[in-house]
């Protein structure tokens, strides 16, 4: 019945589908209609599957990160962009997702490739409309669009409630896009659109939201597709190891290039991989060069290639504010400049603020300069070749059209070159010409110099006659001068003068000729003894850097006139016995790092730096010094403003305070902490006091709280709720700690073997990483790394190596005759919330002589409801006994009773795996970060 009933439900249905009329279609004749019929279906079934690649190395992952942002079940019509510097697999991509997608959408599917290259042609863009409108319709003619507007409303009106899926191939103009996909609503419901490009802010343009940032691919892969298109094997054949590594990270995981390369160098014999790739570094392979040019080639402003150019020669791995002051003394407007490259994925800045280029980027930049005058160095705008460089110095063969310069002859330290041979080259902005002996004389030949930079300088003093009034930066590192004196000109553009480990320079005594200097470091001028009093007329001094002059012996009264100074380090001058008495008038002061001085009083004014975010005090040897200074600083400091000097009462801003390793101890906190209101981070390493100091409970803002080696303290309590970070390793007296932040993310007690259980950590929320490990003389390895993570099932890195495993909390093994290091593992499950976060004692037993080779502790900290597993990676010269082959370990797990062993094992490395074995451990670790594993090196 109920299949009878399922029968006259699907009939029903289909009676009330609107039909083909025989007389309308066909009029009347069956034989027509049945193959429009016909027509109508093979149209729908007609998917061209693309080609995409022939060996698709690492496509998998990057496809479904990619579909993942497209949420193929959503109504919505999503736009994603997929970006990246060319060649690094873009269109690749775009085409595997189009092929697995392709067919889920009735309204029709459209690959339009090469965007950019096609709409540059004559009526190009009318020709992608109506190749998008063919692919979607399935209409051969569309005679009736004239242009792209006529274009653009026919695409809205056809396309408007239909589901399709677009995809629109290296969009580099807005042009493109409008004439395109304007517009979501020009799509109907669940609409797929997805755009391949170099530029996000074409992206931004279009507000799209959804991007998928193409990586290179990561040294595995890079070898596997190499190896396809080098041998036509997955890895390289016998002997070509060591050549195909080398090429590989030349490549730097760009797909196109291994793919060009390992084809170039495919059958190719070994001495002739090594003639090849000595060719590469100064001419990069044709076709790689046509291909990344492209982004540089559809730059509009000179300017912008500039900044390029100039990156790509001299300011790779630099700072990009440090850069971009010198640019912009060249006029090249480095703000808008770099932005756009950087859009245009020419150009990142990395974490560290510092200006990163693909080195194939790089190359192909410089080949652009190169091919400027191929056969005449002298005659191009940068030049870096040290080949080249000697030879247009020595030959005297430099023209106006050098613009840069860069000789670094660190290495061989017998360059000498005459002035004489920059005397034809008027136009030179940037010069680096590191221990280099310069000879003649110096007038009229660096007065258009942006840059200069000369480590290692061998004069003595600097050359009265050198003009350099257009200069911006001024690097003299490791220089031999001695006085920076009154005979130097004016510099009144320079904005940046670094002499840092100059050991010999004793003065500077002309500050006065700097008006618009903003850094000044001096850091290690070890016979530095005096700073001058006229540093007080650099008004725009923001930066200011003295540390490790260990001569130094005072600062004058005039540097507090410096109103703009944002940092200041002294850290290391050994020699400095006070700070001036008004350093408080300071009011830029930001930063004052102040550690390993011979400082014994702070002056009263210090507490007038109403923007002091920074203060580090530390580690000073003297014990008795700096408790007395401390003591005179923590005796002004109170909760209660009524009773704090008003001196004091600035340090509200204050987010760093570092006093690590002081010898203090319990006299010098008896006062309270309490009202530094905005400390984050707070510093005590190495002190003596044997109770925290009063008042850290009451910090709201506190986030981290260091006590590493602070041997004598016996108890942590009263720690903040903000709190997120507790790292108090090789506290040996530790007893106690009540924890009271939910917010806590990590907790390192490492060597505490005193403590026996932690108060509060069940109420966390956020599953730390806890880091409990105690054996005397044991010292952590790089290597020597675990991994917490969720799931019973080992990741399939670790599942291959495992060779010895037991049911429950123990097994035993026989070691082997050679052997270098063993990876445990734990498979447990948390039963008892409320007992599990006393530690668990883990031991290795030698069944020889009973002795237990290697133990830690650790507290074991997930969900509950839910298996997790652990892994450990010892070497084996880290274990304080011998272990010979044929011993018998006992491998055994003690944990409290919240905490179920389910199962145990160890793989044993040996010689052979050794050498690849720590790459091998690094992999594993970046699975476990990349699929949301905890992951806890123990440091």
């Amino acid at each position: 019945m109920d299949k009878l009933k399922m029968w006259r439900e699907a009939l029903t249905e289909a009676a009330e589908l609107d039909g083909w009329n025989l007389q309308n279609v066909a009029n009347g004749y069956e034989s027509k209609f049945i193959q429009k019929i016909v027509e109508d279906v093979l149209r729908k079934l007609n998917f061209n599957y693309l080609n995409v690649a022939k060996h698709p190395v690492g496509i998998d992952l990057r496809v479904k990160d990619v579909i993942c942002l497209l949420s193929p079940d959503s109504s919505d019509v999503n736009i994603v962009g997929i970006r990246g510097i060319g060649g690094i697999g873009k269109t690749t991509i775009a085409k595997a997702v189009f092929n697995q997608l392709c067919q889920g959408f009735e309204g029709g599917c459209s690959f339009l490739s090469n965007v950019r290259e096609v709409s540059e042609q004559p009526n190009g863009l009318v020709q992608l409309q109506k190749q998008l409108l063919h692919d979607t319709l399935k209409v051969k003619n569309f005679k009736n669009i004239t242009g792209i507007d006529s274009g653009i409303h026919l695409i809205k009106e056809r396309l408007r409630y239909k589901r399709v899926l677009v995809v629109v191939d290296d969009l580099d103009q807005m042009k493109q896009a409008d004439a395109l996909v304007g517009d979501r609503n020009w799509f109907g419901p669940g609409s797929r659109i997805i755009i391949t490009t170099r530029d996000a802010h074409l992206l931004d343009q279009l507000q799209v939201i959804l991007r998928y940032e193409v990586r290179e691919l990561n040294q595995e892969e890079s070898f596997e597709l190499f190896s396809w298109h080098a041998f036509n094997e997955m890895i390289p054949i016998q002997g070509y190891m060591e050549v195909s590594k080398e090429v590989v990270d030349y490549v730097g995981g760009l797909p196109l290039a291994l793919e060009v390369l390992g084809s170039y160098l495919c059958k190719r014999s070994i001495p002739e991989w090594r003639s090849a790739m000595e060719k590469l570094r100064k001419i990069p392979h044709h076709q790689i060069q046509k291909k990344l040019r492209i982004s540089y080639d559809t730059l509009d402003d000179d300017k912008i290639k500039d900044i390029f150019l100039d990156v790509a020669f001299f300011f790779t791995g630099m700072d990009k504010d440090y850069v971009m002051k010198i640019l912009d003394g060249c006029g090249l407007f480095p703000e808008i400049g770099m932005s756009v490259l950087i859009s245009r994925s020419l150009m990142t800045i990395d974490s560290q603020n510092k200006l990163a280029m693909h080195h194939l980027l790089r190359d192909m930049g410089r080949e652009i300069v190169r091919e400027m005058s191929p056969n005449h160095p002298g005659k191009r705008s940068r030049l870096c070749l040290y080949e080249d460089v000697l030879d247009v110095l020595n030959m005297h063969k430099g023209t106006d059209a050098v613009e840069g310069l860069m000789l670094d002859a660190r290495a061989s330290k017998d360059v000498v070159v005459s002035t004489k041979s920059f005397a034809k080259m008027r136009y030179l902005r940037l010069l680096q010409i590191n221990a280099v002996h310069l000879t003649g004389a110096y007038e009229n030949i660096f007065d258009e110099l942006r840059w200069f930079c000369w480590h290692e300088c061998p004069l003595k003093s600097m050359p009265h006659n050198l003009q350099l009034d257009n200069l911006i930066v001024l690097e003299m590192q490791f220089s031999n001068i001695r006085q920076f004196s009154k005979k130097v000109k004016v510099l009144k553009k320079l904005r940046i003068l670094d002499l840092s480990h100059s050991v010999h320079l004793e003065k500077i005594s002309n500050f006065s000729g700097l008006p618009s200097l903003e850094k000044l470091l001096l850091g290690s001028c070890t016979s530095l003894v005096n700073v001058h009093r006229s540093i007080g007329h650099l008004k725009r001094l923001v930066f200011l850097d003295l540390e490790g002059c260990k001569n130094l012996k005072n600062l004058p009264e005039s540097i507090c006139c410096l109103k703009s100074l944002e940092t200041l380090n002294i850290s290391g001058c050994k020699k400095l016995s006070r700070l001036p008495d008004h350093i408080g008038d300071m009011e830029a002061l930001t930063e004052l790092m102040a550690e390993r001085t011979a400082i014994g009083q702070l002056p009263s004014s210090i507490g007038h730096l109403k923007k002091l975010t920074k203060l580090s005090l530390g580690g000073l040897k003297d014990g008795v010094q700096s408790r007395s200074w401390f003591q005179q600083f923590s005796s002004r400091l109170s909760n209660s403003k009524v009773l704090l000097p008003a001196s004091f009462a600035g340090l509200t801003s204050l987010t760093i305070l570092f006093l690590p390793d002081c010898g203090l101890s319990e006299d010098a906190f008896s006062i309270d902490l309490g009202c530094l209101s905005s400390l984050v981070d707070l510093d005590l390493k190495g002190n003596n006091f044997f109770n925290l100091p009063a008042g850290i409970g009451r910090l709201p803002m506190l986030q981290t709280l260091w006590l590493h080696d602070c041997k004598n303290l016996i108890a942590i309590s009263e720690l903040p709720s903000s709190l997120k970070q507790l790292l108090a390793s090789n506290c040996t007296s530790l007893e106690t700690l009540s924890l009271k932040s939910k917010q806590l993310l990590g907790l390192s007690l490492l060597n505490c073997p005193k403590l026996v259980e932690i108060q509060g950590l069940e109420g966390v929320e956020n599953n730390p990483i806890v880091h409990m490990d105690q054996r005397e003389e044991y010292h952590f390895s790089e290597e020597n790394s675990s991994v917490c993570y969720s799931g019973s099932v080992l990741p399939s890195p670790i599942h291959r190596l495992v060779n010895y495993e037991g049911i429950g909390s123990s097994f035993s093994f026989h070691v082997p005759e050679s052997i270098r290091g063993m990876v445990f593992w734990i498979m447990y499950a948390i039963t008892d919330v409320k007992n599990m976060y006393k530690p668990a004692n883990i031991v290795i037993r030698n069944n020889r002589n009973r002795n237990a080779c290697y133990s830690w502790k650790m507290v074991f900290v997930f969900n509950t409801g839910e298996d997790h597993s652990f892994a450990r990676y010892v070497p084996i010269d880290m274990l304080p006994y011998a272990v010979e082959g044929g011993d018998e370990l006992e491998f055994s797990v003690q944990a409290g009773a919240g905490t179920l062993i389910k199962k145990c094992g160890v793989h044993l490395i040996n010689p052979e795996f050794a050498n690849t074995f720590p790459t091998t451990v690094k992999r594993i670790m970046r699975a476990m970060e990349i699929t949301n594993y905890k992951f806890s090196p123990f440091v």
